[in-house]
């Protein structure tokens, strides 16, 4: 590709197509494919590790949510970054689930309202961006989900200790080796994939949550339907 085509866009980001003729774009694409390949092999295998070492405790966690949700329960998703992404992502699926005969589920996700965060980080520190709104919004039997591809976040350590105190079901979703979230006696059940690669981990950490929504939901689904009627209470 000569210097003339393409925008500075794609001169600042891909010097490799811009010198000289020396890139072949049939090279280029061969390599970004066999990229690909070799990432999708990556998190399959990611995804095999982490059901193999916690295929009982997921469902055990998956159990013990659609019970706290049949009595009632909000939950309370967050993290930082893209595990916000995902802890938002958990939540639309929790209030619109893409299942024929699921129905919304009470959650919200703590990083939704930037005036809170904003306030919250401002005024008392970051760190209390999650607990704060736990104090606030968490009942007991709610559900506190946090996630943390290190473990260490302690933002999201503070809200979920916070949560055990308000006595809710805490559930953590962690890479790496776990982290302080692996060792600690608040959360309820913490789900490790183990791997030191962020985007694999958080890849990872999407399945375990859409198995625990469907969990949820093959349970809830068989319970009749008059005990469920009052049981679903926004609050």
């Amino acid at each position: 590709m000569s210097e003339t085509q393409g925008s500075e866009y794609d001169r600042l980001f891909y010097p490799f197509l811009f010198e000289g003729g020396k890139a072949n774009v049939e090279e280029v694409l061969a390599q970004v494919r066999q990229s690909t390949i070799e990432k999708c092999h990556e998190v399959v295998a990611l995804r095999r590790a982490t059901l193999e070492q916690y295929e009982e405790r997921i469902i055990e966690a998956g159990e013990a949510m659609a019970h706290a949700f049949a009595n009632g329960a909000m939950l309370l998703a967050f993290g930082n970054g893209g595990s916000s992404t995902d802890a938002q992502d958990l939540v639309t699926e929790l209030l619109d689930p893409p299942y024929p005969d699921g129905r919304p589920l009470p959650a919200i996700s703590l990083t939704n309202d930037v005036a809170v965060v904003t306030a919250v980080g401002n005024d008392v520190g970051f760190e209390n961006i999650f607990l704060r709104q736990i104090i606030a919004f968490g009942r007991p039997g709610d559900i506190a989900f946090g996630i943390s591809t290190s473990g260490n976040s302690a933002n999201v350590l503070l809200a979920l200790e916070q949560a055990k105190k308000q006595q809710m079901l805490t559930i953590g979703l962690t890479g790496y080796v776990g982290g302080k979230m692996m060792q600690s006696q608040v959360i309820d059940y913490c789900i490790n994939s183990p791997s030191d690669h962020i985007p694999r981990i958080q890849e990872a950490q999407a399945t375990v949550y859409h198995a625990l929504l469907d969990i949820i939901h093959t349970l809830l689904k068989e319970q009749p339907r008059k005990e469920q009627a009052h049981e679903y209470e926004i609050h």
